[in-house]
Formats: structure tokens, sequence, C-alpha cells
């Protein structure tokens, strides 16, 4: 991220610089209040309709006599249609806006959340859910561009944390409210109300996201998009924070597309509501996105990746236990290291790319939802085949994955310190 315009220039006949004042947004302020929880809302919204069949699949299995495998591809197909348009929207934000284009993106995603109640059989569900995956696409990198815009940096990681919570708000609300109403009503209503909520926060998102101030409309065309592109994918950097962030949403995806199946079978048994009310475990995402700068800060980037990592992996560990409170502590700290993750990758991100910000955001995301649509197909797989323990060893590979990643990026980091310390 290019730093803040913080001085002017001087050379030596001219008077001493005189500071230029950042006109950028600074925490406190009501528009910082206004855009933080707009963008909450916006972030309540997209992963309430993006995984508003995620907590429901043990009944589409059983209306649709399907096998888990099958019906985890409602969830799949959605993120997977995420993953490959964001970078097309990425670039549509770059010549018409990011407010225009998030707005765009939601209005279309919950029209489509209004249609999928109806979906006749399988088949149409899942070609209903890659759509609104696509719509939705705009919104998740068009956002943390306009914060790297609009926000000062030392308040970026900050503001990117707060997007993120309203993506735990959302898949937690949208599968709680979900699990209640699908117990009384059967998944149709659920998704159906799923819906509606999505219609509140998308008119309330528009009304309160303060008019882009520091935007300036770039080219999209193909080989501008194309030079931008490979120039993001040559950064080392960028490249182990884009495969961190899918391996980290390996495990999210694979671990809650199955928790369900889990918890509604033996030995636990529990009823659809009881199994939607679980996910209350997504506060703690809340929280542990919302701190990540105060983490960063204490530990370093690369020492929070490592925390995330290992409380991650410890959950994963704890859930194999037949016991409900151990499942519940291990889904605690699956939920907030991988939302502690998620949000150092993809705030270091924004911070990294000095050009082109909207195209790096959305190679991160594209990679993000990748790890999604695999972990929630691989995961499914892996639970048909050795139940509950092949899921968590599929996202015990992905935790190693992120930290053989991030040891890769110490030793380079002290491998570029070394030879300015020895010439110093």
């Amino acid at each position: 991220m290019s730093p803040a315009s913080t001085g002017a220039s001087s050379t030596l006949d001219a008077a001493p610089a005189v500071p230029v004042t950042d006109s950028r947004t600074a925490p406190g302020t009501p528009g910082y209040r206004r855009m933080s929880f707009a963008l909450f809302l916006a972030g309540v919204a997209t992963f309430a309709l993006l995984y508003s069949t995620q907590a429901l699949l043990p009944l589409i299995s059983g209306e649709f006599g399907v096998a888990a495998s099958s019906a985890s591809w409602t969830v799949a197909a959605a993120t997977g249609g995420l993953a490959l348009f964001v970078l097309p929207m990425s670039a549509l934000s770059e010549r018409f806006g990011r407010r225009t284009v998030m707005t765009a993106s939601l209005a279309v995603a919950v029209a489509l959340g209004l249609l999928v109640p109806f979906a006749p059989n399988l088949t149409a569900l899942v070609v209903l859910r890659a759509l609104q995956g696509a719509a939705l696409a705009g919104l998740p990198a068009s956002a943390t561009a306009y914060l790297a815009e609009e926000v000062r940096p030392k308040a970026l990681i900050t503001a990117i944390g707060l997007f993120v919570a309203g993506n735990s708000v959302g898949g937690m609300s949208g599968r709680i409210i979900t699990g209640w109403v699908a117990q009384e009503w059967g998944w149709r209503v659920a998704v159906g109300v799923i819906g509606v909520l999505a219609v509140g926060c998308a008119v309330a998102f528009r009304l309160l996201l303060p008019a882009p101030r520091h935007f300036t409309a770039g080219s999209p065309r193909p080989r501008a998009l194309a030079r931008t592109v490979r120039g993001h994918l040559a950064d080392p950097l960028l490249r182990r924070l884009y495969a961190i962030g899918a391996l980290f949403m390996t495990v999210f995806g694979g671990v809650y597309t199955v928790i369900g199946y889990r918890l509604t079978g033996a030995p636990f048994s529990l009823p659809q509501g009881i199994v939607g009310s679980v996910f209350l475990v997504y506060l703690v995402g809340t929280v542990s996105a919302s701190t990540a700068g105060r983490l960063v800060s204490r530990l370093g980037r690369r020492g929070a990746l490592y925390a995330a990592g290992a409380t991650t992996a410890l959950g994963l560990l704890l859930s194999l236990a037949d016991s409900l409170p151990a499942v519940l502590l291990g889904l605690v700290l699956i939920t907030g290291g991988f939302f502690a993750g998620h949000a150092v990758a993809s705030s270091a991100v924004s911070r990294t790319a000095t050009h082109g910000r909207a195209q790096a955001a959305a190679l991160y995301q594209s990679a993000y939802y990748v790890g999604s649509s695999a972990g929630s197909t691989v995961g499914a797989v892996a639970f048909h085949a050795g139940g509950w323990a092949g899921t968590v060893g599929v996202g015990l590979l992905a935790v190693l994955g992120v930290v053989a990643i991030t040891l890769l990026g110490t030793r380079a980091a002290r491998a570029h310190r070394r030879p300015a310390a020895t010439a110093a």
C-alpha cells in the first residue's frame, strides 16, 4: 500500500517542508463509524447469503435423497462462483467505482437469494447458488480496496478486521436463523428468511456508506489487467499470503460443511435448531478478527500467523473427542484461529500492494474461496470415507501448509536482513 502523503518536497534553497494533513478518514470520526458499520452490514449479508445452505445440508440431503458429498455442492458452487468472478468484478470496480460495484453485486445476490427457496431440484439449486456466488464476487475485493483508499494506513487492519467481523456475524446469524426456522418450517422457508434479512442489510449499506473521496478510475482493459495480475503473482510475499488464505479457508470450509452431519448423527443426535445454535461460536471469530491488529502489534505478522495456525490445529484435535463440550471448545478454537489468520493475511495483502489494490485483493479473495470450495468438497468426501477423523485430517494438513509457508516467509525475511546488516 502506498505510504500516506504526510509531507511536501523541499530543496536546499527552500523553506522547511510543511506537513500535509492526511485527508483520509481517521478512526473515531463520524465518517469512519458510518463506513465501518456499512461494511460490517455488507459482510453480514455476504456470509449469510453465501453460506445459507451450509447448516441445512442434512435436510437438503434428506429431501433430494443425496449423500453429503452431493449436497455440499450447494456450498461449493456458491464459493466457486465467487472465486471465478472476483477478479473480473475487481476490474469493473476500477472503472466504475468501488461503491457502485458493491451495491450492484449485493442487489443481484439478494434477488437470487429470494429465488433459491423455489429451486425444484438439486441441480437447479446448485445453479442458483453458483450464480449467487458470482454476483457476490464484486463485494469482497472492492470492500478491501475501498478501505485501503479511504482509511488512514494505521487504521486499515482494524477497519478490515471489522469487515471480516461482519462476515463472522453473517455466517453465525445465518446458520442460527436457518437452523431454528428449518426445524419448524423446512429448509426452503429458512433460506427465504435469510434472503429477506439480506435485503435489509443491502438497503442500510447503500444508505450509510460514504461516497469515495480518493478513488481514481483505472483502465479495465484486458492487457492492463493481465499485466497487473502478473505483477502481483510475481511478488513472493503476495503469493504466500494468497496460499495462506486458501489453506485457512480449506480448514474452515471443511469443518463447517460437515459439522451438521456429525452433530445430527450418533453419538450426539442433536435436533436441527440446536445444531444451528452451535454456530454462536462465530462470535469468537468476530472478536478475533476485530482484535487482529493488536495481535500483530504484539507478535508481528508472522508471529500472529503462527499463533492462528496453532490455535486452529489444537481446535481440530479437540474436536475428535466424542464429548459435546470438547467438540464445542474445538469449534471455538478453530473459529478464533481462522478469523485471526484471515484478518492478518487479508490486511497484509492490502498493505503490500502498491498499485492495483483491487486486483491484489481480488486474487486473495479468489484463492480464499477456492480454498472454501475445496474444503467443502474434500471435507465432505473425507467424512464419507473416514468419518469426522477424515475431515480433521484434511484440516490438519492444511494447517501444516500454513505453518510451512509462514516459516518460508520468516527465512526469506532473515535472508533479506542479513546482507543489509553486513553492509551496515
